[in-house]
């Protein structure tokens, strides 16, 4: 119960910082309206840092069914134990979702732009191209999940102690903070770098509910299915190598 509801926490501080970055440059009449691509990266690193410091201690911040699927095939996580996680997530991620609405609802009362509304829930093609947006989704996916199974925290051998400890505290969060940052700098504007799948149904589906607008359904099925592809093909190649 108690990684259920940091899977949940952790979730919604995501995406609240996360999509709370993408409604400040998006939205009419904010302070930090048309700041940039480079912004909304960086925002959705230390909203990653933030969710991992959270949640990392007591479920180990997963925050994505992505990560969840991948460390469970790879044999680091109970199968037993993904249904209760991706359910934690996929809510969170839709009460953060709520809380990026409540937060701006002026704004988005005043901007006319239904797409630059939805951006601030989900994700969106630059070029809107099935297969195209199929790979960039999975090699994002696979970058993160690949490289995730490579970060390692520090180690200390001792022979004689019975009782030390080592760590970085929440500054262990860091290293996915960056490597999201990479992503989405490198990878993310074909697509807006889901990497995540309840990222974007969660919200998707809160914006269908707050807003009543297009949603755009024909697209969302890809931001689901391709992060869990890219997860998978990384996990086997980390058991093969």
């Amino acid at each position: 119960m108690t990684s259920f509801i940091a899977e949940l926490i952790g979730t919604m501080l995501l995406i609240l910082l996360g999509n709370g970055v993408v409604a400040n440059v998006v939205l009419k009449g904010t302070k930090g309206n048309n700041s940039g691509w480079i912004v909304i990266t960086a925002g959705w690193a230390f909203a990653v840092f933030v969710a991992v410091t959270v949640a990392g201690p007591i479920s180990g911040a997963h925050l994505n069914p992505a990560v969840t699927i991948g460390l469970a095939i790879a044999g680091k996580f109970a199968w037993s134990q993904v249904a209760t996680y991706i359910i934690a997530q996929l809510l969170g991620a839709m009460l953060g979702a709520f809380l990026v609405w409540l937060f701006h609802k002026d704004h988005f009362t005043i901007t006319e732009d239904e797409g630059g509304k939805l951006a601030c829930f989900s994700t969106g093609p630059a070029i809107r191209n099935t297969v195209s947006n199929m790979i960039g989704e999975i090699i994002g996916t696979f970058v993160l999940i690949f490289v995730i199974f490579y970060l390692a925290g520090p180690e200390l051998s001792m022979s004689s102690a019975t009782d030390v400890k080592i760590g970085l505290g929440s500054i262990g969060a860091l290293p996915v903070a960056i490597l999201v940052w990479a992503i989405g700098l490198s990878l993310g504007g074909t697509t807006g770098y889901a990497i995540n799948p309840a990222r974007d149904l969660g919200p998707r589906i809160m914006h269908s509910i707050l807003l009543k607008g297009s949603s755009d359904w024909s697209y969302a099925w890809i931001p689901v299915v391709a992060p869990i592809i890219g997860a998978t093909i990384a996990a086997y190649l980390y058991m093969a190598l």
